[in-house]
C-alpha cells in the first residue's frame, strides 16, 4: 500500500540552497513569533567585563603564609581567568613586622601586627588563618566570621577541639541570610596538608557508605618508622634525624605521642560517619615504646609497622576509632608509604577501596590546599555544611582485632605454659608464638600473635602477665590492621 519515494540528490541540494537563501535574506523572519532571547555577540573582539577584586587578609607570615602569597602572585592571571575575579592579598598580620620575610610582599599588600587591622577592615572579603594555636586563632576565626568574612584555615587543633562551637558560630552568622550571602568556612589544609581528603569526603562519598578509614596522617612519625624499619635505626636515632631535617618540633610530643594524628582523625570521623566525639575519647598510643625488636619481628612476619589513625563501623549505629602503631603486611597499600608521606585509605560499599597519597606537610603542599579553598570561594562553590550532616551513631572504645604482643622476660621455666593459661582465662586464642635467637639474656623478648579478639580482653591479658615473676616490663601490644593478615604471608 505504500510506495517508496525515489531519492534525487540534486533535488535535495536545490531545496537546501533555497532555504539558506531565505534565511540569509531575512533572518528575523525565521524567528517570527519566538520569544526574545539574549544572544552572544558574534564579534570575537568583544572584551569581557572587567573582573572584580576579592581582597584577602592573611594571619601568619611564616612558612605556609609565604607559600600562599607566592602561589597567588605566580598564578594571578590564571586565577582571574578561572574565577572572573582578581584575588589580592591586602594585609598580612604577623607578630614582628621588622622580621625579614622569605617571600616577596606584593606591592598592594601591607604588613600589620594588629588583628583588628584585618578584622575591622570592611574592604577585606576573605581571611586565611595560618598562624596556628588554639587561643588567638580562635578569636581571629570567630571574629572574621562574625564580620561577614569567609574563612580559610589550616588549623587542625582548633577544629578538633572546637568543631561544634564553630558550627554554632556559622549557624549564628548565617541565620536569616540567603544562600548566596552566607559566610563560609573552609579547612582543606587542616588534615594531611596537600592531600584533598576533606573535599573528597564532602563530595565524593555522598551516595556511598564508608565502613572504615585508616591512614598514615603524621609525616614526622612515618619518617621515623621508615628509618627504624628500612635503616635499622633506634627510636632515638630516628628522632634525631627527623629533628635535623625539620620534621620534628623542638617538643615532638604531639607527633610521637600520636596526638597530632588523633586531632586529624577526629575531624575525618565527623566527615565520614557524622560522629561527634570528644578528642580525648579516641584511644591514642604513639610510637615512643616501639623498639628495634618490634621491626625484627615484623620482618619475620613479612610486614612492617605504621602509626595509623583508624576509624571503622563495628556494628549498626556504632563506630570505633584509635591511633596506634599497627602491623601491616607487605602487600598492604599502606606498607610502602614511606618517609614523610601521608596516605588515607577509605573503604566504602560502592567504591570499595580508595587510597589518597601525598605530601602531608610543608610550605607548598599546605599552601596549595589553602589556595584551593580560596579559589573555590572565589568561584562561589558553596559548601553549606562544612562538616557534613551529623548522625546518631555512637562512639565505642572497645573493638575486635588480631593483636601483636611483645613480652620481655627473665629466663625461667613454664613461661609458655603460663602465657597459655592467662590467655585461656581471658578468652584469648593464640595464633602463633615467635622468638628470635636469644643473644642477651637480660634483653630477651618473644611475641604472641592472637586470633581476633576484643581490645578489653587483650588489656586484661597484659595486666595478668605483668604480674608474673618472669615478666621484665609492661607488655607491649598493637593491633594488626587487617583480619586477613595471614593471606599477606602467602601472597
Amino acid at each position: 500500500p505504500f510506495q517508496r519515494s525515489k531519492f534525487n540528490p540534486l533535488t535535495m541540494f536545490l531545496k537546501k540552497l533555497a532555504c539558506a537563501a531565505v534565511l540569509a535574506a531575512a533572518p528575523s523572519a525565521a524567528f517570527t513569533g519566538m520569544p526574545t532571547v539574549a544572544r552572544r555577540s558574534s564579534s570575537l573582539s568583544m572584551a569581557r567585563a572587567a573582573p572584580t577584586t576579592i581582597t584577602v587578609g592573611i594571619f601568619g607570615g611564616g612558612t605556609v603564609g609565604g607559600g600562599i602569597v607566592d602561589i597567588l602572585d605566580k598564578k594571578a592571571q590564571y586565577f582571574t581567568a578561572l574565577t572572573g575575579h582578581k584575588i589580592e592579598v591586602r594585609k598580612i598580620c604577623v607578630r614582628d613586622a621588622s622580621k625579614p620575610r622569605d617571600f616577596d610582599v606584593p606591592s598592594h599588600a601591607s604588613i600589620v601586627t594588629s588583628y583588628d587591622d584585618i578584622l575591622d577592615d570592611p574592604e577585606i572579603d576573605m581571611v586565611v588563618e595560618v598562624m596556628g594555636g588554639t587561643t588567638d586563632a580562635k578569636d581571629v576565626i570567630y571574629g572574621a566570621l562574625r564580620k561577614g568574612k569567609n574563612v580559610v584555615t589550616a588549623n587542625k587543633a582548633l577544629i578538633a577541639a572546637h568543631l561544634p562551637e564553630i558550627e554554632g558560630v556559622l549557624d549564628e552568622v548565617n541565620d536569616g541570610k540567603s544562600p548566596e550571602d552566607e559566610v563560609e568556612f573552609r579547612y582543606e589544609a587542616a588534615v594531611c596538608g596537600g592531600i584533598p581528603i576533606i573535599r573528597s569526603l564532602q563530595s565524593d562519598f555522598v551516595g556511598d557508605e564508608i565502613t572504615m578509614m585508616s591512614g598514615i596522617i603524621n609525616g614526622c612519625t612515618n619518617f621515623m618508622l621508615t628509618a627504624m624499619d628500612r635503616d635499622g635505626k633506634s627510636y632515638e636515632e630516628a628522632l634525631g634525624e627527623a629533628s635535623e631535617l625539620g620534621y620534628a618540633e623542638a617538643d615532638p610530643t604531639l607527633d610521637v605521642g600520636g596526638f597530632d594524628a588523633r586531632s586529624k582523625l577526629r575531624i575525618l570521623m565527623r566527615l565520614a560517619f557524622g560522629v561527634e566525639v570528644d578528642e580525648d575519647a579516641i584511644s591514642c598510643r604513639g610510637i615512643t615504646d616501639l623498639t628495634k625488636v618490634d621491626f625484627e619481628y615484623a620482618k619475620m612476619l613479612g610486614g612492617t609497622i605504621k602509626l595509623l589513625g583508624v576509624a571503622k563501623r563495628v556494628s549498626e549505629g556504632k563506630v570505633t576509632a584509635f591511633v596506634s602503631p599497627c602491623y601491616v603486611t607487605a602487600d598492604d597499600s599502606l606498607s610502602t608509604v614511606n618517609d614523610a608521606t601521608n596516605a588515607v585509605e577509605v573503604i566504602s560499599n560502592n567504591l570499595v577501596s580508595s587510597t589518597y597519597i601525598g605530601q602531608g606537610a610543608g610550605r607548598y603542599p599546605t599552601a596549595n590546599s589553602c589556595i584551593n579553598d580560596v579559589i573555590a570561594l572565589a568561584k562561589n562553590d558553596q559548601t553549606p555544611l562544612p562538616f557534613n550532616p551529623g548522625s546518631d551513631d555512637e562512639m565505642v572504645g572497645n573493638f575486635e582485632s588480631v593483636f601483636y604482643l611483645r613480652l620481655k622476660y627473665k629466663d625461667m621455666l613454664g613461661i609458655t605454659r603460663q602465657c597459655g593459661e592467662v590467655c585461656e582465662k581471658h578468652g584469648v586464642s593464640i595464633h602463633s608464638i615467635l622468638q628470635n635467637p636469644v643473644t642477651k639474656r637480660d634483653d630477651a623478648a618473644f611475641v604472641i600473635i592472637t586470633e581476633k579478639v576484643e581490645l578489653n580482653a587483650i588489656k586484661a591479658v597484659c595486666e595478668s602477665i605483668q604480674g608474673l615473676e618472669w615478666c621484665a616490663e609492661d607488655v607491649y601490644y598493637m593491633p594488626v590492621l587487617r583480619e586477613d593478615w595471614v593471606s599477606g604471608l602467602t601472597n
